[in-house]
């Protein structure tokens, strides 16, 4: 199970440093009796086997010993995303119906437009008092994280489970639609993890840089490879200034970072990293999107002695089902390498074929890491789970030697007249022209075509560019019915808080107004 990864490690190592966030540092076995204390009250309060437990914190170690007391419990993690509105979160409770959530003081306004109107939710688990005044949620069953300390035991909770018993549910960023609930089990987490583990080579000297949100699949996939390992987890939620990011990584001596494209797009263009030598870093991992090859180029050249993943996957995966070997990185620049172990992957044509070399088609994959299904959505279910495999929406190519390439996405493609375009080839281009920092790619409609390109651009302070001089670069580097119709110049892309871009926000018409 999920939790033995803390449970083994705090047996192995009990005094061993597991979490650093701050000032603050904490073992193994403190982790451990915090995370059994709360358990127990779970299962003391009538929490059992398949219930949903929310959580809406940021990271921290209370997020820590919450997501594993409550699967010590049998019950189900359902992680909220941090960065939604009353709205989003109350759809996501209402969706999944959730016992209990457990929360902080800093998402109090959230928490009292909720309980003053979901009469279903009636109990509220708070790091500290989120109380003003006793009528701002209505009749909820207020507890705290410190009354349950002084009062429960440390002893290990012993529930019957198997590792097909659900263990979350993940509620995708809904960047290209409505949010849906990805069910996975113990098994998924489990053998995504080991597999993670297996070509990160991890071990328990490593130290990991946690910036990734645990309520995101890539960063919970952070916490457990290196609890799996006895390893230690440094939180930093300052990444809004990436500076004091670098400056923790070297005095903490942490040995892996992860991120996502704007992760590293941010590092390279508005930190000083360059400048900044990391003696105990050991590698560097990319996933959650396609990563420019101008971005890439730039990070192989500052971590030239570093090993550099480039890795692929999906919430429905447990996080991870493909990665490109760093060896492999500068001769299969643009893929993501090969499957996982313990994974299958393949590309498929529209009849379900495989599209063999060369060829492009749908990236489909199989293996004990697929999710179950989606809650509560069994058309939605239908839709990638076929036949065994798992539908990824992604277009690609597998090349002569077995390497996969994302050459789009199919609700990522753009219908110009009688072309389909990819806005990853578009925005692959625009990365390239000298000061632009982060472009996304839309279509939009056409009297004339169905639809045409628009971009969005954001560039360095230092320089100004116009609209002519991006259309003149893209007449020079792209086909005439992939040049941008339409470019807005704006000071950010609208972003989740794992950094993944909100597309359909750009779509939006008072977006850049």
């Amino acid at each position: 199970m999920i939790h033995h990864f803390l449970e083994n490690s705090a047996d192995r190592y009990p005094d061993k440093e597991a979490v650093v966030h701050g000032n603050n540092r904490y073992s193994y076995i403190e982790i451990e009796n915090q995370s059994n204390r709360l358990a127990n009250w779970l299962i003391d309060i009538g929490i059992s086997k398949g219930d949903r437990v929310a959580i809406l914190l940021r990271n921290s170690f209370e997020y820590i010993i919450t997501y594993y007391a409550i699967l010590k419990t049998g019950a189900i993690a359902v992680p909220l995303n941090t960065g939604l509105d009353v709205k989003e979160v109350s759809q996501t409770l209402e969706d999944c119906s959730p016992e209990i959530l457990v929360s902080e003081k800093y998402f109090n306004k959230i928490i009292q437009n909720i309980f003053k109107h979901d009469s279903n939710l009636c109990k509220l688990l708070s790091i500290s008092d989120v109380l003003e005044t006793k009528e701002d949620i209505g009749k909820t069953e207020v507890m705290l994280f410190s009354d349950i300390f002084k009062k429960y035991s440390t002893k290990r909770p012993h529930i019957k489970l198997i590792d097909l018993d659900i263990a979350s549910i993940i509620y995708t960023s809904g960047s290209t639609g409505k949010p849906k609930g990805v069910v996975l089990s113990h098994l998924n987490i489990v053998t995504n993890t080991r597999s993670i583990v297996e070509y990160l080579k991890l071990e328990k000297h490593d130290r990991c840089m946690a910036i990734l949100p645990f309520y995101y699949v890539y960063g919970k996939t952070l916490l457990n490879i290196h609890f799996s390992v006895s390893g230690t987890v440094v939180i930093d939620n300052r990444f809004t200034f990436p500076n004091a990011v670098l400056k923790t990584m070297i005095e903490e001596k942490v040995t892996g970072f992860s991120g996502v494209p704007s992760t590293f797009s941010i590092l390279m263009n508005r930190s000083s990293i360059g400048k900044m030598e990391f003696p105990d870093l050991r590698y560097i991992a990319q996933a959650g999107g396609h990563m420019p090859g101008e971005i890439k180029e730039r990070l192989i050249n500052k971590f030239s002695n570093k090993e550099i993943y480039i890795m692929y996957g999906a919430t429905e995966a447990s996080a991870r089902l493909a990665y490109l070997k760093p060896e492999m990185l500068s001769k299969k620049l643009n893929s993501f390498g090969k499957a996982i172990p313990n994974v299958e992957m393949k590309i498929i044509t529209q009849k379900g074929n495989d599209a063999g070399v060369n060829k492009e088609g749908e990236i489909v994959a199989r293996g004990s890491n697929i999710m179950n299904n989606y809650w509560n959505a069994p058309e939605e279910t239908k839709k990638v789970l076929k036949n065994g495999w798992y539908y990824t929406g992604d277009l690609g190519i597998m090349d002569e030697e077995g390497y996969f390439f994302v050459t789009g996405r199919k609700r990522d493609m753009i219908k110009v007249g009688i072309y389909k375009v990819s806005a990853n080839e578009i925005e692959e281009t625009l990365y390239k022209y000298p000061g632009v920092t982060e472009a996304a790619v839309i279509g939009i409609p056409d009297d004339n075509l169905g639809e045409a390109v628009q971009a969005y651009i954001v560039t360095s302070e230092d320089v100004n560019i116009t609209s002519d001089d991006i259309i003149n670069y893209c007449s020079e580097n792209l086909s005439s019915h992939k040049i941008p119709k339409q470019i807005e110049f704006i000071k950010a892309l609208p972003k989740n808080e794992s950094g993944k871009i909100l597309k359909r926000e750009l779509s939006k018409n008072n977006f850049y107004n």
